[in-house]
């Protein structure tokens, strides 16, 4: 007993199984689901920390100028970099120190700039030969936890949005 009509409805059907979560796709590529749309381009604001005090007990201050950050996705979560501007020449072992052990308070993510400050003059010299940065890795599930990542220097605070 052969039935080509029923041979043709089910290959039929599969094509449509097949197919149709595809057409979906262009729905998930604009959804917060896809890791990709994740924390876009940064924002800048007055820094909370530099009205209340950016020193650390280890001596390290917030880095003068916060000139930029991103937020990139790896595998197993993301790495958050951070970019700051000192005065001089000479400022050393920068870090992104989280607030809160790294756990995000309300969906936000706070990191601070800190980086100790030359023991004596140093030249000033070009912008380029100063520029400092620091990251920080953060695994996917603090990132599920994460709507909002900022991070604090001296002058300004640089936020990313989900």
């Amino acid at each position: 007993m052969n039935r080509p009509g029923l041979k043709r409805s089910l290959a039929t059907l599969a094509l449509v199984a097949l197919v149709l979560p595809l057409a979906d796709c262009g729905r998930i590529r604009d959804s917060k689901i896809n890791p990709f749309n994740w924390f876009g381009h940064s924002r800048a604001a007055a820094s909370a920390a530099a009205t209340t005090g950016g020193e650390a007990a280890d001596g390290r201050q917030l880095i003068p100028q916060l000139t930029g950050m991103a937020v990139e996705k790896i595998l197993g979560g993301a790495i958050v970099r951070a970019t700051g501007l000192p005065p001089t020449q000479g400022w050393w072992k920068a870090a992104l120190v989280a607030d809160n052990h790294g756990r995000p308070v309300d969906g936000v993510l706070t990191y601070r700039f800190l980086v100790f400050q030359p023991q004596q003059d140093t030249r000033v010299s070009t912008p380029q030969s100063r520029e400092i940065t620091a990251a920080a890795y953060v695994s996917d599930p603090r990132l599920a936890e994460t709507t909002k990542i900022v991070i604090e220097g001296g002058d300004k605070s640089l936020t990313s949005k989900r």
